[in-house]
């Protein structure tokens, strides 16, 4: 297969939540296949210290510093980023969160907060870029972020299991929309990663254990092994495919 299917060249992609994790990894990932890349976060620190990371390995990184959760601040993000000449041709929808509690436990507040985070974030984004996509009738490549709680639920993680459960019917709902106007909305589903959002969970032996002995691959995933997937679904090689969900998960969800 032609290795230009994957180029990523003249494109520039927007990774919410990138400034460390699974969304830092993939925004690298995407720059390694010529991408330009925007990282976003709300902490500006965090997020100049990333992109000088990525800079000092000579890719082409831009910052864009907003609540992906609050409708006018993604308005007025990409209203800059129009006013920068950057056309965003890839987003990445990755900002979440994590909360576990039972559900009986679980307050209003902490429900909303995460299902703004990790689903409606991804409505607000995406009809943003979209929105621009259509207008310059030039198609483009949107990438969701699942979970394997996109297919089967755990106890006490309730909000972050419906969200990523609607991340699966939003993509699709995406492509019912979009695909016509040339834009390939698909999504990742990761397995269990070893990130600092799961550090607690790494340094719990009991749980270390559970998450090697229900998987296949009989290990955590890396956050860089992500990264054929979205090149994949960022490129030409995914030009039809649509709302598809594809798990990164060791084979965890293949068996019983």
């Amino acid at each position: 297969m032609p290795h230009s299917l994957f180029d990523l060249a003249g494109r520039t992609a927007l990774v919410t939540g990138s400034s460390r994790g699974l969304g830092y990894a993939i925004a690298e990932a995407l720059a390694q296949a010529g991408a330009r890349v925007v990282l976003n976060g709300v902490d500006a620190q965090r997020l100049a210290h990333s992109a000088e990371a990525l800079r000092a390995k000579g890719h082409g990184v831009e910052v864009a510093a907003f609540d992906v959760t609050d409708e006018a601040a993604v308005s007025d993000a990409f209203a800059r980023l129009d006013a920068a000449g950057l056309a965003i041709d890839i987003l990445v929808n990755n900002a979440g969160i994590q909360l576990r509690k039972p559900l009986v436990e679980l307050s209003l507040p902490e429900w909303d907060k995460v299902l703004r985070t990790n689903l409606t974030s991804a409505f607000l984004v995406g009809r943003e870029a979209a929105r621009r996509m259509i207008e310059r009738k030039s198609g483009g490549k949107i990438i969701n972020i699942g979970s394997l709680t996109s297919e089967a639920a755990r106890a006490t993680v309730a909000p972050y299991t419906a969200a990523k459960g609607g991340i699966k019917m939003l993509t699709r709902a995406m492509t019912a929309e979009w695909a016509e106007h040339g834009i390939q909305a698909n999504a990742i589903g990761p397995g269990y990663m070893a990130t600092e959002m799961n550090t607690a969970l790494l340094q719990n032996p009991a749980f270390d254990g559970w998450v090697k002995s229900r998987t296949p691959a009989r290990r955590w995933g890396r956050p860089d092994e992500l990264a054929g997937t979205a090149i994949y679904l960022a490129s030409s090689a995914s030009d039809y495919v649509n709302g598809q969900i594809l798990y990164v998960d060791g084979g965890m969800l293949a068996v019983l």
